[in-house]
């Protein structure tokens, strides 16, 4: 593609050093600069994206994209907002795939992965050959490969886009988280259909406060191409944007939730062990998910299904054959007495729900183990505390991901409120140990915060960390015990 293309697309305030160039690439990370590629001055957090402009040119870069222009000879497009601008050249060099792929995409606290592998099971016994974006992994082509960032900067996302379109994908089940929003990843974007689940206290280090997190979710709904909407009504934040969304015309408007006023509602349910059965929209579904929580997850799929006009058959059928999502509510078996399970859990709502659905499953005692991650919304943790304090008959508190900041500090600031409630055993393999090492006939023990995770984020490191493994070997020394 040629520069100018480029320029047109962005209306910067300069361009300097002007020349006709092609683009064979787009870049925001010098590392995967090659000959020919437009280099992107993002900055960031903790590095300025023009610090690392010398080198990007001296690994091929043949123009820049810059908010301050730079000593060096070669085209630099000045913008106001660098990350913007990536997004916008993005759409227009991938040759805007969303206007091909069919997008469903989820935002929300909680609920989002598993919503979209709900979607993306809808979506493939419609036929509609989907693609995955999220959490856990991404799904291009019917090829797994791992999840760098649950929605992914602009570059990235859209040569995703391109690349399913090119693999034979027709669809796409996608997580629209509220950093992306904010930080202008999803701008481009056109939904088939978009999904709001709920809204509770998390990333407050990032966004500040709970308004401004609101905020970033509601701006998908209202800015550019306004997508057809599904809203839980079963959420006080999903209400207000339903009827926010009302005020201004927007259309079409299909609301769930495990609440008599939504349009898509259970008109019938049956929880157990095994799952759900329930019959909503008119539809009778059987989910093997566990937990009245991921009713709500099945509630969001069949609304967005229904906006993307897909059989009720197909609806049903993709519900069903779905068998589990890795670390949300996912079992760890080996013959015991009584049942473990690993969930991703790592925010207030998410913990109580989850604790919740155990208390309804065990024929004795809730055993839980959880942590608060570091460098990430502190606010969440004493109100984590309080939670597991009331709503486990135990309750380990240890470590989660700790980054840069001290393991026992984080775990002070957990159990602060809840008092003699809370045990604590930073080592979370010994409190795995622990919790599984007590556990009787008839318990549940609930291992919270890291779900599929297969690492441990300390300061200087990450080692690998899977608590289902861990769990899966605390079961067999039980055994052998």
């Amino acid at each position: 593609m040629n520069l100018e293309r480029v320029i047109a697309a962005l209306a910067p305030t300069d361009v300097v050093h002007r020349a006709p160039v092609e683009i064979s690439d787009l870049a925001y990370d010098t590392r995967a600069v090659g000959p020919g590629a437009l280099f992107f001055c993002v900055p960031g957090e903790r590095h300025d994206g023009h610090t690392f402009a010398r080198d990007a040119v001296q690994r091929g870069a043949t123009a820049l994209v810059v908010e301050r222009p730079l000593e060096l000879d070669v085209s630099q497009v000045v913008v106001p907002d660098a990350r913007r601008a990536m997004a916008q050249a993005a759409v227009v060099f991938f040759r805007e795939p969303t206007r091909e792929l069919e997008v469903a995409g989820v935002t929300g606290t909680n609920g989002k992965t598993t919503t979209t592998f709900l979607l993306h099971s809808i979506l493939a016994a419609a036929g509609r050959r989907p693609g995955l974006l999220g959490t856990i992994e991404s799904r291009i082509g019917g090829e797994r490969r791992p999840a760098i960032r649950t929605t992914p900067e602009a570059i990235d996302l859209q040569r995703a886009f391109r690349e399913m379109l090119e693999a034979g994908d027709r669809s796409c089940a996608l997580e629209a988280t509220s950093h992306g929003s904010e930080l202008g990843r999803l701008e481009g974007v056109r939904f088939a259909a978009l999904a709001f689940t709920n809204l509770g206290q998390e990333h407050l280090d990032f966004h500040g406060t709970l308004e401004r997190y609101y905020a970033a979710k509601r701006r998908l709904f209202v800015e550019g191409e306004r997508p057809p909407a599904a809203v839980n009504v079963g959420d006080e934040h999903g209400r207000r944007l339903a009827e926010e969304l009302r005020a201004l015309g927007h259309e079409p408007l299909l609301t769930f939730g495990v609440v008599d006023d939504a349009d898509i509602r259970p008109e019938q349910l049956e929880l157990g062990g095994g799952g759900a059965r329930l019959r909503a929209g008119g539809i009778e579904l059987r989910t093997k998910l566990r937990g009245r929580f991921n009713v709500e997850n099945v509630l969001a799929a069949v609304a967005v299904a229904r906006l993307l006009e897909i059989e009720n058959e197909a609806i049903a059928a993709g519900v069903e054959a779905l068998d589990g999502v890795p670390g949300r509510f996912e079992a760890v078996e080996a013959g015991q007495p009584f049942a473990v399970v690993v969930d991703y859990s790592h925010k207030p709502d998410a913990l109580a729900n989850v604790l919740r659905t155990a208390r309804e499953l065990a024929r004795n005692r809730v055993i839980c183990v959880f942590g608060c991650g570091g460098d990430r919304d502190r606010g969440k943790r004493p109100l984590m505390g309080r939670i597991a304090g009331e709503l486990a008959d135990v309750a380990i508190v240890t470590s989660d991901n700790p980054r840069s900041e001290d393991p026992a500090a984080i775990i002070a600031e957990v159990v602060a409120d809840a008092g003699q409630s809370l045990e604590v055993e930073p080592d979370r393999a010994a409190a795995i140990e622990r919790a599984i090492g007590i556990a009787q006939e008839g318990d549940i023990v609930v291992i919270a915060g890291k779900g599929h995770e297969q690492g441990q984020e300390f300061a200087d490191r990450t080692v690998p960390f899977d608590d289902r493994e861990v769990a899966r070997e605390a079961l067999q020394a039980v055994a052998r015990a």
